[in-house]
């Protein structure tokens, strides 16, 4: 059976740029998602921190904002597309996603389309009152109360809807917390420190997940290195997704004296992205970004920021931000010749 090894931080705070902690760890969409997907492609997935301590799931990775349901996610994602005809003229920021109400447009799209307006109608007149919200920083029930892009909606209907779609994101963080609880190697994981270099060498992949856990205990950590050097020597894939890809700077130098990726095409959460976040606000005391490139990565980051975007050089597979969760794990069962049909 292929054996991953499932790295997760067990980092509790973060040390800000001004010394203050602040609470952090793993993100908890990023840890169960992707777990979920290989534990249904048959992989046996083995849950180990750097210290053997249970891992810590983020309190701002639970925010609400971080676990929208699927179906409004991938409906906000193609109203998105819309705003600009070159992916590259967009900036859709975390404040714009969060703050602006625009998550609901699936839930007011199906109104309209009760109301008798066909698909591609409904999805044309909320796109048109979305981009008017990005494009002039309203919120979008502001904008519905323009006549301009009412379109028959009423402001009881769409001071219901948003509310209630971040209702459902909050039910939607608090069970996947839940279910990343009820795992036994979540409770239980192994200890990296106690792991042979025989033991890591059995495993066939290693995935890290996000959250900015990873920027405390996964670099500049000798068994880290081990592990990555054990499963480099085999040109076993090495995967990480958003924050994950900070445990690459474990990484020894080679023969010739440079960085064991320098040269490797890969991506990671950007500082574009980071300077949106609560612990970029507050100060954070480096970036991944910043520090991969430093240390000789090509980095490659996608169109805009929070869009999905995966990299595959050689045996690295990394992911972008949480948006690229699914795209990253499925990319890592291609690459162990797992079924992603059936992991998904």
């Amino acid at each position: 059976m292929t054996r991953i090894a499932y790295l997760v931080s067990s980092a509790s705070e973060i040390t800000l740029a001004d010394r203050t902690k602040h609470p952090t760890g793993y993100f908890a969409e990023e840890a169960l998602k992707p777990y979920d997907r290989f534990v249904a492609a048959g992989f046996d997935v083995v849950v180990i921190t750097p210290d053997g301590t249970a891992p810590t799931a983020d309190p701002y990775g639970l925010s609400w904002f971080f676990h929208y349901p699927d179906a409004d996610k991938d409906y906000l994602d193609s109203v998105v597309r819309t705003f600009a005809v070159d992916p590259d003229d967009i900036r859709f920021t975390l404040h714009h996603s969060t703050e602006l109400g625009l998550a609901a447009s699936r839930r007011l799209a199906d109104i309209l389309q009760a109301k008798g307006l066909s698909r591609g109608d409904a999805h044309a007149t909320i796109s048109k009152a979305a981009k008017a919200a990005w494009r002039q920083d309203r919120p979008l029930a502001e904008v519905l109360a323009d006549e301009e892009y009412a379109a028959g909606l009423s402001q009881p209907e769409v001071e219901e809807e948003i509310p209630a779609q971040r209702r459902d994101s909050e039910q939607l963080a608090a069970s996947r917390k839940a279910q990343l609880d009820a795992i036994a190697g979540f409770r239980q994981p192994l200890d990296l420190r106690t792991l042979s270099d025989e033991d890591l060498a059995g495993f066939d992949a290693v995935f890290a997940p996000g959250g900015h856990g990873p920027m405390v205990d996964l670099v500049d950590n000798a068994d880290v290195a081990r592990l990555l050097v054990a499963l480099n020597e085999r040109t076993a894939p090495i995967a990480s997704l958003c924050h994950g890809p900070a445990l690459l700077l474990s990484a020894p130098e080679r023969s010739d004296g440079q960085w064991l990726f320098d040269g490797y095409r890969m991506t990671c959460f950007t500082d574009e992205e980071e300077d949106q976040t609560e612990p970029g606000r507050l100060g954070l005391p480096w970036y991944v970004d910043t520090a991969l490139k430093n240390a000789g990565a090509v980095f490659d980051d996608g169109p805009s920021a929070w869009a999905s975007h995966v990299v595959a050089d050689r045996n690295l597979v990394t992911g972008q931000n949480p948006g690229s969760t699914e795209a990253v794990a499925d990319a890592l069962i291609k690459a162990l010749g797992g079924n992603v049909a059936k992991a998904a």
